[in-house]
């Protein structure tokens, strides 16, 4: 192939790809508010998530852990926590997940705890992380028809924890020696 052909093959490409990015651009009408599942899935496949989690405890010592259970985890207990979206700060997005995870406000230092890179290699969608853990205070009672009140959790419910429990989802281990 001459040098010419090999430069009007590219671009040739390189118009394809402009034109498919165009037509991301215009399936995505804000990304401030979030992707497209599709789109957000595609993007955690090329590209690392910045996300916070929130660290909760009472004056009891113990730990606000959600109920998770979806295609991404293992059935378990999680920190809440949420990825940051397209120029969101991090205070917006604690005080997101606080009010979508719980119907509760909180406040929060304005230092992370703790950042973790958490890499998952088996991973074709959302396998690479980087996780910033606040410490958190409720400034509101969590809402109360979303307690856990039985040994059998549902996805989205909340329970106090006086240690890390045993089914915590394998990814929040790292946060064992803060609970």
């Amino acid at each position: 192939m001459s040098r010419a052909s090999e430069g009007i093959k590219w671009m040739d490409e390189n118009n394809d790809i402009k034109n498919v990015i165009n037509a991301l651009e215009a399936y995505i009408l804000n990304p401030s508010s979030g992707l497209p599942e599709d789109v957000f899935l595609f993007v955690s496949r090329i590209t690392p998530m910045i996300n916070v989690d929130l660290l909760i405890r009472n004056g009891l010592g113990r730990t606000l852990l959600t109920w998770r259970e979806d295609r991404h985890h293992a059935a378990g207990w999680h920190v809440p926590g949420g990825i940051i979206r397209l120029k969101e700060t991090f205070a917006d997005r604690l005080r997101a997940v606080a009010r979508t995870e719980l119907r509760a406000e909180v406040e929060f230092k304005q230092v992370p705890l703790a950042i973790n890179e958490i890499i998952l290699p088996e991973r074709r969608e959302r396998g690479h992380f980087i996780s910033l853990l606040y410490e958190c205070s409720l400034v509101s009672s969590p809402d109360k028809s979303l307690a856990c009140r039985s040994e059998n959790p549902f996805p989205g419910q909340w329970m106090w924890h006086e240690k890390c429990p045993v089914n915590i989802i394998a990814v929040h281990e790292i946060y064992r020696k803060y609970m």
